[in-house]
């Protein structure tokens, strides 16, 4: 049995976090993989209510479960998952963008994974005001541009793709700070001589998200670039309803929509359960590979082809062109696992 620990969010976090416990409940009944799962308070309710908007038990419960899913939180998005980054040294940040039948990508052909440095960067909240100005320090070190490179060729190398990685910087601009990423990219790429490596402006790779995706395959980028390059790519195959993300350290990982909280819909039982949903997939290969648990990949692999599957025939959220209420959707997820 897997213990799983629950953040369940805020806006329309809570719903999701309803489609999530669904889903995990039918897998636990219909295909024998055991979860406890724990729900637990982040976000702007939590922050209102005990004035932290990460609170201690929250913390505690994490360090003591196999994983973490944590539903889209409101503003103090920066005071939960910045800081469980940090605290859990979630260094890689895997957002992977795919197109698939009868969602409205750029193109069908779409595969690519983009790989963010999770720890460094401007998101250190390192800043301060100087007079009338404001200053913000950028951190980029060797060591964690060295581990997240690691990171992207092996997971090149894994794929059944073109093996190729693209390091993703604007070193002509900043020549310190990118120089390094970018040089510390390079050294590792030659520990890869099976997978090709090429260098990309980020200015150069946010046309080239558009005009040619399909040449991309694994792209490693730091942290600000990550998060921005990874919502366009999230678009460019059909929109954030379908985009799961991971955090992953080399102890432990959590699991999460890239979309955020959409206060504007909350309540209105319409939102897109599947970036969540597809969450669990990443969470259930991770818990494979770390456990050896051929199990959890096997069922990873049927709760995407099931969501896919429905999809396919037309049984889709109002967000993709369907007109399915997020429970209706959620029922016949479970219905055909």
């Amino acid at each position: 049995m897997y213990k799983i620990s629950l953040i369940t969010g805020d806006g329309i976090g809570p719903e999701l976090s309803e489609s999530a416990i669904s889903v995990l409940t039918a897998i636990h009944d219909k295909l024998d993989l055991k979860f406890d799962i724990a729900k637990l308070s982040a976000g702007d309710k939590a922050l209102s209510e005990d004035g932290k908007a990460l609170p201690d038990e929250t913390v505690n419960s994490i360090k003591q479960s196999d994983a973490c899913l944590k539903a889209p939180v409101g503003e103090s998005a920066a005071d939960v998952i910045v800081v469980l980054r940090r605290m859990l040294d979630l260094y890689a940040n895997i957002r992977p963008a795919k197109s698939y039948p009868h969602m409205p990508a750029l193109r069908d052909d779409i595969d690519m994974v983009i790989v963010r440095e999770n720890t460094e960067d401007l998101y250190t909240g390192k800043e301060f005001s100087l007079g009338d100005s404001a200053v913000a320090l950028r951190i980029i070190s060797e060591f964690a541009s060295k581990r997240i490179a690691k990171y992207a060729f092996e997971t090149a190398r894994q794929r059944n793709s073109m093996k190729k990685v693209t390091c993703v910087h604007k070193s002509n601009v900043m020549r310190i700070t990118d120089g390094l990423f970018a040089k510390a990219c390079t050294d590792v790429s030659e520990d890869y001589p099976d997978v090709a490596f090429e260098q990309m402006y980020v200015d150069a790779c946010a046309m080239n998200l558009i005009r040619q995706p399909q040449k991309f395959d694994v792209v490693v980028t730091t942290n600000l670039f990550g998060d921005i390059l990874s919502d366009e790519s999230s678009q460019v195959v059909g929109g954030l309803g379908m985009a799961p993300a991971a955090n992953i350290g080399d102890n432990f990982a959590l699991f999460e929509p890239v979309h955020g909280a959409a206060f504007d819909i909350a309540g209105q039982n319409i939102a897109n359960p599947s970036s969540f949903l597809l969450s669990i997939k990443m969470m259930l290969d991770w818990l494979g590979n770390k456990h050896n648990d051929s199990k959890c990949i096997e069922v990873g692999a049927k709760l995407e082809s099931t969501i896919f599957n429905l999809v396919k025939t037309g049984v889709k959220t109002k967000d993709i062109g369907g007109d399915k209420s997020t429970t209706e959707f959620t029922k016949q997820i479970t219905d055909n696992l």
